[in-house]
C-alpha cells in the first residue's frame, strides 16, 4: 500500500502588519515573522514506527504578492527539519507549472480545480497529489497538529481499503486531543451560545462516536486535519469549493451522497495544538451560518440521479445534523441578536451591527439563487474526468515530476 501524507501549512503577512481586505481568511495563519507550527508538526513524525510514506508541505499564503516569500519559508524550515522521511514541498511556483502542463495537454478547463486558495481547494490538491504520486492512500494531517501515538501510520493503513461487514472502507477519520489532553471541545460558552450550541452539540457527538464502542463505526462528523482517503473515493468525490468553511464535514456529506460512508476510529488520534483565532466572532459565525446553510440546501434539493443516494439531516445527528433542520434561521436570529447585544456593552458598535448583519445575510443574500446540489453533480462529474485524464501515465508522469522536484532547494538558493 503506497501512501503520501500531506500537510498544508497557511502563512500570512508579517505581524506588523496582519490581514489586508481580499486577503483569503484562515482560522490562524502564521505571520511570516514568526517561527510558526510547521517544524514542530514534521520533527513529530520520528515519533513514528512505520515511516513508509511520502510527506508533501503544501505552502499556502493569504495573498499572492507574499507567495514567494512562503515558499523560501517554508523551503527554508524543511531544510532545517532532521526526519528520516523525505519532505517535498508544494507551493505557488509549482502549481503554476502543473497549470502549464494541462494547458499545453489541450486541458486549460481543469486549472480551475486546482487553487491554493480555500480551504476546500487546499484539500482538493491534498488529494491530487497522492493520485498523481500513486497512491492508495491519502492521509490529511494539519501544520497545528503533533503526533504522539507511535502507531498512528499503522493505524491509518489498517481498515483503509478493505471491507467489513461488506461495507467499503474508503474513508476514515481520526481525532483531535486537544491541549489539555481530551476530545471534548472545552471552551467557555458566551451568552449568544445559549441558541448556537454548536459546542454542545459536537461534544454530544464526540461521546457518541469516539467515546463509546466498536473502535470502527459510521460518523456523521469528520477532521479534516487528521483524514485518511483512500483511492477509490478521492479520484471521485471532491471537496467543494463553494464552502468557505467547515469543508470536511461537507466532503462527509458529499462522500455520502456518492454512496460511500465515512467511518471514525477511535483510537486514531493525533494532539491538536492551534494558535488563537484571529478573526472577529461574527466573522466566524457567519461563515459557519453560511455552510450549514449552504449543506442544508444541498441535501433539501437533492434529485434521483443514477449513482447518487438522497442523503438527510437525521443521517448526521447529533451534530451537524441539528444546524441542518428548518429551525436554522431562528438559531442565527436569536445567536446573532444575543451577540449583538455583547459587542454593545462593551461598546464595540461595529461589532455589534456585523453580528445584526448576519440575519440578514442569512435571509436574503448567502446563497445568491445558488443551487449547491446541481453544483455539486456538475462539479463531482468535473472532478472525476479529471482525475481519469491525469490518471494516464504520460500526463501523470510529466507532473509527477514537477511534484518530485520540490525540494525547496531552488527557492532557497
Amino acid at each position: 500500500m503506497k501512501v503520501t501524507m500531506v500537510i498544508p501549512s497557511y502563512w500570512g503577512r508579517e505581524s506588523g502588519v496582519g490581514w489586508k481586505k481580499g486577503d483569503a481568511v484562515y482560522d490562524h495563519p502564521t505571520p511570516l515573522d514568526r517561527k510558526g507550527t510547521l517544524l514542530r508538526t514534521i520533527q513529530s513524525t520520528n515519533i513514528l514506527r512505520d515511516q513508509d510514506f511520502q510527506l508533501v508541505v503544501i505552502a499556502v499564503s493569504t495573498s499572492e504578492d507574499i507567495e514567494h516569500l512562503v515558499e523560501k519559508k517554508l523551503a527554508n524550515i524543511i531544510k532545517s527539519t532532521s526526519t528520516n522521511v523525505k519532505v517535498l514541498l508544494f507551493g505557488p511556483s509549482h502549481l503554476q507549472k502543473v497549470h502549464d502542463r494541462l494547458i499545453l495537454a489541450g486541458k486549460k478547463e481543469y486549472v480551475d480545480l486546482l487553487q491554493l486558495r480555500g480551504y476546500s481547494n487546499i484539500r482538493n490538491i491534498c488529494m491530487f497529489i497522492p493520485h498523481i504520486m500513486d497512491s492508495d492512500v491519502a492521509v490529511l494531517i494539519d501544520d497545528d497538529e503533533v503526533f504522539e501515538d507511535p502507531d498512528f501510520m499503522t493505524k491509518a493503513k489498517e481498515f483503509i481499503g478493505k471491507n467489513i461487514d461488506d461495507k467499503a472502507i474508503n474513508a476514515v477519520a481520526g481525532y483531535y486531543i486537544q491541549p489539555d489532553g481530551d476530545y471534548h471541545i472545552n471552551k467557555s460558552d458566551q451568552q449568544w451560545m445559549k441558541y448556537w450550541d454548536q459546542h454542545h452539540r459536537m461534544n454530544e457527538a464526540f461521546d457518541k462516536v469516539i467515546g463509546t464502542e466498536p473502535r470502527l463505526k459510521v460518523t456523521p462528523f469528520a477532521f479534516g486535519g487528521n483524514m485518511i482517503i483512500h483511492r477509490d473515493l478521492f479520484t471521485v468525490v471532491p471537496f467543494d469549493p463553494n464552502i468557505s468553511r467547515g469543508e470536511d464535514i461537507d466532503f462527509l456529506i458529499n462522500a455520502k451522497m456518492f454512496g460511500y460512508s465515512f467511518f471514525l476510529d477511535n483510537q486514531l488520534y493525533i494532539r491538536h495544538l492551534p494558535p488563537p483565532k484571529k478573526h472577529s466572532q461574527w466573522k466566524q459565525l457567519r461563515e459557519d451560518i453560511y455552510r450549514f446553510i449552504y449543506e442544508r440546501e444541498k441535501i433539501r434539493n437533492q434529485k434521483d440521479i443514477d449513482g447518487m443516494t438522497k442523503v438527510y439531516p437525521e443521517e448526521f445527528y447529533p451534530y451537524p445534523g441539528c444546524f441542518l433542520k428548518n429551525d436554522l434561521e431562528n438559531k442565527i436570529e436569536k445567536s446573532c441578536t444575543l451577540m449583538s447585544e455583547g459587542y454593545l456593552a462593551v461598546g464595540d458598535k461595529q461589532g455589534s451591527d456585523e453580528a445584526l448583519n448576519n440575519i440578514l445575510l442569512a435571509k436574503t443574500e448567502l446563497l445568491h439563487g445558488h443551487d449547491p446540489f446541481q453544483s455539486l453533480v456538475v462539479l463531482q462529474r468535473h472532478w472525476q474526468k479529471f482525475m481519469e485524464f491525469t490518471g494516464k501515465e504520460e500526463i501523470r508522469s510529466m507532473i509527477r515530476e514537477i511534484i518530485e522536484n520540490g525540494t525547496g532547494k531552488d527557492i532557497v538558493d
